[in-house]
């Protein structure tokens, strides 16, 4: 049953808690197998970079140190197309939020070289 304009007052606190237990959910999950991977791996940098995703709204500082740690253990030639793609989503996440260590992430980023394609060709 759809909330009529009586009841929404009685349903936006509930959707709230929904969406915060659903973030700590995915966060616990990403923290779990970000631990059950060996540091450097692509496993574990995707594992990393979800979490820090997950921490960006209310902990952007730990989740730009996140970030930070996937681009130091992880060489550029060797990130995938999808952590790269992830360390976009953060940098997005992350654009308004002044916080420790976001500056030195997006100075990474830009320093980034481009992705390797199969055949050893930069692509922009």
């Amino acid at each position: 049953m759809a909330p009529t304009s009586e009841t929404a007052h009685l349903v936006a606190p509930h959707r709230h808690c929904l969406l915060g237990s659903s973030r700590a959910r995915h966060s616990r999950r990403a923290y779990a197998r970000t631990a059950s991977r060996s540091a450097g791996t692509p496993g574990w940098a995707a594992a990393t970079l979800v979490l820090a995703q997950a921490e960006a709204p209310e902990m952007p500082s730990d989740a730009a140190q996140r970030a930070l740690d996937v681009l130091d253990r992880v060489p550029p030639s060797r990130l995938r197309a999808t952590a790269r793609t992830r360390l976009g989503r953060l940098e997005g996440l992350l654009a308004a939020r002044p916080a420790e260590y976001v500056a030195d992430l997006r100075e990474r980023l830009r320093a980034l070289p481009p992705p390797v394609d199969a055949s050893g060709a930069a692509s922009a």
